[in-house]
């Protein structure tokens, strides 16, 4: 019964890692003509790897005189600037984030290029464990084998872990806004029904006045 738990446990870390692992698949973006500009996002916890490789697809049939040439810019969640790059058709960058929050890269074809048609933009944006070196770690760890399959078994579990601890400060934040904001309904409804008493009761105020002044009361 234990071996069946260890055994079920080590496929859910090891389907948990293979879908970690996909995410970092290369995506294609289609980039409008001049002056358009294409965005791509992620929400990334405080202290992670990125490293993004990216490139202009299918230039095989373009002219050099009309060879579209890319800028791309990276920010993060408090705008700052992490990469910036013009005129190019490929590149790459690399960051460890300083923050928690959405992380953007942004690609737009640059005013030189003359073509109208859209361009297609090749990323490839890998993130923690799929950001790391393996091959360096196993040579300087001298790890081989199923030694380094347990080593990425573990950062995954690690990752895994931290990912949890992160979505659960999230919800406990989120959770926090939501009760506040209603707080603030509450009291915003009661002060309403308040003034809305508080007029009623002048207008009837009033209301006697003017009657007793026109001797009708």
């Amino acid at each position: 019964m234990i071996l069946l738990k260890v055994v079920l446990m080590i496929s859910i870390v090891v389907l948990a890692y293979n879908n970690n692992i996909s995410t970092c698949e290369a995506i294609w973006i289609e980039v409008g003509s001049t002056g358009v500009t294409k965005c791509v996002s992620e929400d990334i916890k405080q202290n992670v790897v990125v490293i993004a490789d990216f490139s202009l697809v299918n230039l095989e049939d373009v002219s050099s005189q009309l060879l579209p040439v890319l800028s791309i810019k990276v920010t993060s969640p408090y705008g700052n600037n992490l990469h910036h790059q013009e005129n190019v058709t490929h590149g790459q960058f690399a960051f460890t984030t300083t923050e928690a929050g959405t992380y953007f890269a942004c690609f737009w074809v640059d005013e030189g290029h003359k073509a109208t048609t859209s361009v297609t933009v090749s990323l490839d944006w890998r993130t923690g464990i799929a950001a790391k070196d393996w091959e360096s770690v196993a040579r300087k760890e001298k790890l081989e084998g199923i030694e380094l399959e347990l080593r990425k078994l573990e950062d995954a579990v690690d990752t895994i872990h931290q990912n949890l601890i992160y979505l659960k400060t999230r919800e406990a934040e989120m959770r926090e806004v939501s009760e506040t904001t209603n707080g603030r309904v509450a009291w915003y409804s009661i002060m309403s029904i308040g003034v809305c008493i508080t007029v009623s009761v002048l207008q009837v105020f009033h209301l006697k006045l003017y009657f007793r002044k026109k001797k009708l009361l």
